[in-house]
C-alpha cells in the first residue's frame, strides 16, 4: 500500500462539537436582553430575543460582506437599534461584551478536556470556527496551541479560507492534518475539499446525508479518535483503509 505522511496537525470544531451550542447562545441573548432593559429600556421594551435575532438576520442580507463575522453583524443591529431608539450608538460594542463574556460560559461534554490534553501531546490543535467563541475564555484554554475564526478568516466554513490558514499557520500539507466537527457540510465537506482527513462528530446519533461524501471516520465522541488516529500514522496505511461508519 502506498505510504503518506503522518498526522501533525489536528483542527477542531468548537459549537456542538466540544459542547452545546443553544443552550449558550440562548442564555447570552437572555443576558443581553437584560442589560439593554437596564440601559436601553425603549428598545427592549419593543424588541424581544426572537425581534432582535429577525433584525439581524435583516442585516445580514443587507451586508453579505460581513455576514461571515457574526461578532460584527451582532454589533452593528445593534447599533443601528439603538441610534433608532435615540441612544449612543457607542452602547452597542458594551453590549457586545456582555454577550460575549456569557457566550464564552461553556459547558464541555464530559470527555473533551482530557481528550484534548492527550492529543496536545502528540499533535498541534487549532480550534476553528465559524462563530465568536474564543476558546481562551472558555474552560479549555490552553488546551490549543492556535486559533482563528471566520471573521480572522475573511469566509465561513465550508468555504475553505480557515481550512487554509489553519494549514499554514501549521506548515503542513493537507494530507498531514486532519479536522474533526459535527456538521456534515461545513465541517466534513469544508475541510474534504481542500485534501485534508475528516472525522464527523456525531454525538446523537443521526444520519449521514446520503448525496455527500462520507467522512474518513465517524465517532460518537471524541474519545472515538484515538485508535484511528493512531493507525492512520502508519506509514504503511492508505487513506482508504479508513471509512465513516453509518
Amino acid at each position: 500500500m502506498a505510504s503518506r505522511p503522518a498526522i501533525s496537525l489536528i483542527t477542531v470544531d468548537l459549537d456542538d462539537t466540544l459542547w452545546p451550542c443553544e443552550p449558550v447562545i440562548l442564555a447570552a441573548e437572555r443576558e443581553l436582553h437584560d442589560w439593554l432593559r437596564r440601559r436601553a429600556p425603549r428598545l427592549a421594551r419593543d424588541h424581544d430575543m426572537s425581534s432582535l435575532r429577525r433584525h439581524r438576520q435583516q442585516i445580514g442580507a443587507l451586508r453579505p460582506d460581513i455576514a461571515h463575522d457574526i461578532t460584527e453583524l451582532r454589533r452593528l443591529s445593534l447599533h443601528n437599534l439603538l441610534q433608532d431608539y435615540q441612544y449612543s450608538g457607542d452602547l452597542a460594542q458594551q453590549a457586545m461584551e456582555v454577550f460575549l463574556q456569557r457566550r464564552n460560559r461553556v459547558e464541555p461534554y464530559p470527555e473533551v478536556p482530557a481528550a484534548l490534553k492527550r492529543l496536545g501531546r502528540d499533535y498541534r490543535l487549532v480550534a476553528t470556527t465559524n462563530g465568536n467563541a474564543d476558546v481562551e475564555r472558555t474552560p479549555l484554554r490552553g488546551l490549543f496551541h492556535y486559533s482563528i475564526n471566520a471573521a480572522q478568516a475573511g469566509a465561513a466554513k465550508p468555504a475553505p479560507d480557515l481550512f487554509l490558514r489553519a494549514l499554514e499557520w501549521g506548515g503542513v500539507a493537507p494530507q498531514q492534518a486532519v479536522h474533526l466537527g459535527d456538521d456534515p457540510l461545513l465541517d466534513v465537506c469544508g475541510a474534504r475539499q481542500v485534501g485534508m482527513y475528516t472525522v464527523w462528530v456525531n454525538r446523537s446519533g443521526r444520519q449521514w446525508p446520503e448525496e455527500q461524501p462520507r467522512a474518513d471516520l465517524t465517532v460518537a465522541d471524541l474519545q472515538g479518535l484515538f485508535e484511528w488516529i493512531g493507525g492512520a500514522n502508519s506509514v504503511h496505511t492508505s487513506r482508504t483503509e479508513y471509512q465513516g461508519e453509518d
